[in-house]
């Protein structure tokens, strides 16, 4: 005989909710804009295309040598998106043209205000070597902006890449459902 306790319960229930996420999560992903986020530089997620030109996220593909760099690293899986094969980056944007970044070893400065979690590390998980782009004062120029996740510490961001293009952006997100 079947004995429901409430540990088989709260087995049951969590394989259904994560079910129903799926569910969503695929349902979501349908939907012409929106991206399936498992990197680790945002809240694990989907995102949806916005209109909204001030919007803090972007995804855009970067360019060479970043472009080999972290595709070659894993940093970013395959994909037809970008023109290197591999798929674009998700990144909160922290500056904009007018905005002074200053970046040294304890992190980004944005008007002197010190981002959390933006110094950059000189090995990656795997210890392989990160050159961390060159350090010192930097007028947000226009046609620029600086990308640097508070979220996590390991991100591949503007520390390395320095400022990135507008003409990179493909799209401007903002989150639909986090997990």
């Amino acid at each position: 005989m079947w004995k429901c306790g409430p540990r088989r319960i709260r087995i049951v229930v969590a394989l259904g909710t994560a079910t129903l996420g799926l569910a969503c999560a695929a349902g979501a992903a349908a939907i012409t804009g929106a991206r399936i986020n498992t990197s680790y530089s945002l809240p694990l997620g989907i995102y949806i295309r916005t209109d909204d030109s001030h919007a803090q996220l972007i995804e855009f593909c970067p360019v060479q040598p970043f472009a080999a760099e972290s595709s070659e690293r894993g940093y970013r899986t395959r994909g037809s998106a970008c023109p290197d094969g591999a798929v674009p980056l998700l990144k909160p944007v922290v500056a904009v043209a007018g905005d002074l970044v200053s970046l040294a070893a304890d992190g980004i400065r944005v008007n002197g205000k010190l981002l959390p979690k933006t110094a950059p590390l000189f090995r990656d998980g795997a210890g392989r070597r990160l050159y961390p782009w060159p350090f010192g004062s930097y007028a947000v120029e226009k046609g620029t902006v600086w990308v640097a996740s508070t979220y996590n510490r390991g991100s591949y961001d503007s520390r390395y890449m320095g400022p990135i293009r507008t003409a990179q952006i493909r799209a401007r997100l903002r989150p639909l459902w986090l997990l």
